[in-house]
């Protein structure tokens, strides 16, 4: 399974006023481009690490999942500790920083990072 997470800081960071984030998650589900896609509103909250137990807890079946946010680099760091914990394989998780794009912008950014 392939998957999509847009975090957008709550939607209220004007870095993500230039795009509909419910359009580009549509897009990427009506084409089939990932088998789930689904908008937290801030994942480096609390709740966002019982998102991940959630989402992880059977991660056999995710091949590569994709979140769509802010810095790469900074999603690693506050993402990894539960990759760990949960024993989910890294090499599996893919950044993309979509602050400051249109929608059309973040559609292509996440197209890159899935390959197509």
């Amino acid at each position: 399974m392939k998957g999509l997470v847009l975090c957008v800081c709550q939607g209220t960071c004007p870095s993500f006023q230039k795009m509909n984030i419910f359009e580009v998650v549509n897009h990427f589900r009506r084409n089939k481009k990932v088998d789930f896609a689904v908008i937290h509103p801030q994942l480096c909250a609390t709740d966002g690490d019982s998102f991940w137990r959630v989402l992880l807890g059977k991660h056999d079946n995710i091949e590569k999942i994709v979140v769509a946010g802010c810095d790469p680099v900074m999603q690693k760091k506050m993402f990894g500790w539960v990759f760990k914990e949960l024993n989910f394989d890294e090499s599996k998780f893919v950044g993309v920083e979509i602050r400051n794009m249109t929608t059309e912008e973040t559609i292509e950014a996440i197209n890159k990072a899935l390959g197509q």
